[in-house]
């Protein structure tokens, strides 16, 4: 592949076929799908430009940039690493290392939120293990939210402040361990905690062990979180608010008994039980 890319007048096309064969072993079906993601993003046009000039030859001063993403898609590091930034609720956000990659899962519970939000007069949201801020930002851009951004890692915060100023937004950060710095009270409280279990983390996939094992690991049974989240959430919501939790594949039950009475859960896209939701009078 590399002398390939590397001859002169090489059609695009061409270029992108052998990327694609050669990202087969990391990608699988997404291999195609990927390689125009890093193509258009290397030679800084929209997808769909790819095609209009699939017959020309790619420019120089794309091929050494694109052969630095493939070598690094080929370790196995995450395609949104690499690029340096993701969609999330059609906004933009900067991800790298520091924090959890968003995922489209996690749209579920901002969506959920965002249709709370507009049965409610009061604003304050609270996301809580916030990474990148993606949930809490798109609520403050999305819905008028008065968001606080929360997260025990100094490096997540960090992150997350980059993505309130590149969306616009002003928020409060705090550097927390859960509730402990935690002040007042909010309509709703939002989170998307650590949740995978002691086994399953044995099994993750390649990508996803580039990301924090801070940001993954759960406890035994994935519900250590959960378990401080629902002995103390009660004090920082304001009367009529709510939480939300996204939870992992087999979780809901679990975290609904945790929540109490009136817990119920909402399903994301391909079916599974994805957020857990608890009204408060």
């Amino acid at each position: 592949m590399t002398s390939l890319l590397q001859q002169q007048n090489i059609p695009l096309f061409q270029a992108m076929r052998a990327v694609s064969a050669a990202l087969l072993p990391v990608a699988g079906e997404e291999s195609d799908r990927e390689t125009r993601i890093l193509f258009a993003d290397a030679l800084n046009i929209k997808e769909g430009a790819l095609l209009l000039n699939k017959n020309e030859p790619l420019p120089d001063a794309a091929k050494e940039k694109i052969l630095s993403m493939v070598e690094r898609r080929l370790t196995g590091e995450p395609l949104q690493y690499i690029l340096g930034e993701w969609e999330f609720m059609g906004l933009p956000f900067k991800v790298d290392s520091r924090a959890l990659i968003p995922r489209q899962d996690t749209e579920t519970l901002a969506e959920a939120a965002i249709a709370l939000l507009k049965k409610k007069t009061g604003r304050r949201v609270l996301d809580m293990c916030c990474g990148t801020g993606c949930i809490g930002i798109s609520l403050a851009v999305l819905a008028g939210a008065e968001v606080t951004l929360a997260d025990i890692s100094a490096d997540a915060l960090a992150l997350a402040r980059e993505n309130a100023a590149w969306n616009g937004i002003n928020a409060a950060f705090v550097e927390t361990d859960l509730f402990s710095a935690i002040k007042g009270e909010y309509d709703l409280i939002v989170s998307n905690p650590p949740y995978i279990s002691a086994k399953d983390m044995e099994t993750l996939q390649k990508e996803v062990r580039f990301e924090p094992p801070l940001a993954l690991y759960g406890g035994e049974d994935g519900l250590d979180l959960y378990r401080r989240i629902a002995a103390d959430y009660k004090a920082y919501l304001a009367p009529g608010g709510a939480i939300l939790l996204e939870v992992g594949a087999g979780e809901a039950g679990d975290v609904k008994a945790l929540l109490g009475e009136g817990a119920y859960s909402v399903k994301d896209l391909c079916g599974i039980d994805r957020v857990v939701i608890k009204n408060e009078e």
